[in-house]
């Protein structure tokens, strides 16, 4: 069999939310696990991190509903709230939470003949302006989710933070300062901190925290930051050389011939490729790892292959294994290479790739 494997590291995994919790003690934690559990697979890590959250966290219905199937209990909020008034009874027979952070949304819930209520989170709009409650409207849209009769529990006021990344940009700041304002008057917990808020933003940690990408052992910094350092890779992308070949100075090697040697060379090709999740857009020099050490890619990512130059390593043989990222070389670095950013790379590791437990 090929030699692919997305390999998952669950205490990694553990480790990692137990980081997000000692950095914000106080608050409550909803770990997010849309998109496939960002590629590692949905129900493989809700399953480990269910016995440790107060909730979890997707971005639609039909992710919660593969959860629920998969024998997951807790609460689980829907990130975009429901699409269509017909979601809501759904939602309320499987204990859905909702986001509500338009106006339909409102109107749907407050006139929806429901079993059981649902708990609720208002989202408001402090910058993103991507989804969210206007400041202008949110002490109605509250007021109002206070006495609908089919909302039970505590009402969640969140925000989401467009730029908590940057370290340096006081977008946050003028967000958060917004939020305080916002939601001065208003009961019950508040939320703000996403991956880059629990680490680099504790005035967000507020009573709940949505700890996402950094769950998964990724640093949502371009830079160095102390509290990425305890972080753990839970995924390490690996594969195998499956041939060897001598190459002259001259000679080109891959499609469209973009990487030509310059001396006489040792090319390595590995059964990996776009096709099970490895970037095509990775340039010349990114790096893998073979064997623990590190070699450049050379020549254009193929559907199933690369090629890289192992002329400067020793003794590299057919069956060799080789890492494309992993705790050594981070997702967050290969994606440089890629111009682009490590979510996307993981989120994108096709099923083509099996994922495979290596500490449950």
């Amino acid at each position: 069999m090929r030699a692919n494997q997305a390999r998952l590291d669950l205490d990694a995994l553990r480790h990692n939310l137990a980081h997000a919790r000692s950095l914000a003690p106080a608050a409550k934690a909803m770990c997010v696990v849309k998109a496939n559990g960002y590629g590692h697979g949905a129900l493989t890590i809700a399953r480990a991190l269910e016995p440790l959250t107060d909730a979890l966290a997707v971005a639609c219905i039909e992710e919660a509903l593969e959860l629920r199937s998969g024998g997951i209990t807790c609460p689980i909020l829907l990130l975009e709230g429901v699409f269509e008034a017909n979601e809501l009874p759904l939602a309320s027979e499987q204990n859905f939470w909702l986001m509500i952070d338009n106006r339909q949304q409102l109107e749907w819930l407050e006139q929806a003949e429901l079993a059981t209520p649902v708990t609720c989170w208002l989202k408001i709009d402090t910058g993103m302006h991507r989804l969210g409650v206007v400041a202008e409207d949110a002490a109605e849209f509250h007021e109002r989710l206070m006495a609908c009769a089919n909302r039970t529990g505590e009402l969640v006021t969140c925000t989401h933070f467009a730029s908590a990344d940057e370290l340096d940009n006081n977008q946050t700041e003028r967000q958060i300062s917004l939020f305080n304002k916002i939601t001065a008057d208003f009961s019950g917990p508040r939320s703000a901190a996403n991956s880059p808020g629990v680490l680099g933003w504790p005035d967000a940690h507020y009573e709940w925290i949505r700890p996402g990408y950094m769950l998964y052992g990724n640093s949502p910094f371009p830079k160095p930051h102390p509290n990425t350092e305890a972080l753990l890779p839970v995924m390490t992308l690996a594969s195998a050389v499956i041939s060897i070949r001598d190459v002259e100075a001259g000679e080109a090697v891959g499609y469209a011939a973009s990487w030509t040697a310059e001396r006489p060379s040792k090319i390595a090709t590995v059964c990996i490729g776009y096709g099970d999740g490895y970037p095509r857009l990775a340039t010349n020099g990114t790096p893998v790892l073979v064997n623990g050490r590190r070699a450049p890619l050379a020549g254009r990512v193929s559907m199933d292959m690369i090629t890289i130059d192992v002329t400067d390593l020793d003794d590299v043989s057919i069956g060799d294994e080789v890492v494309l990222w992993g705790p050594e070389l981070t997702a967050g670095e290969v994606a440089t290479h890629a111009q682009t950013i490590g979510y996307e790379l993981t989120t994108r590791m096709p099923e083509r790739t099996p994922r495979v437990i290596i500490a449950p």
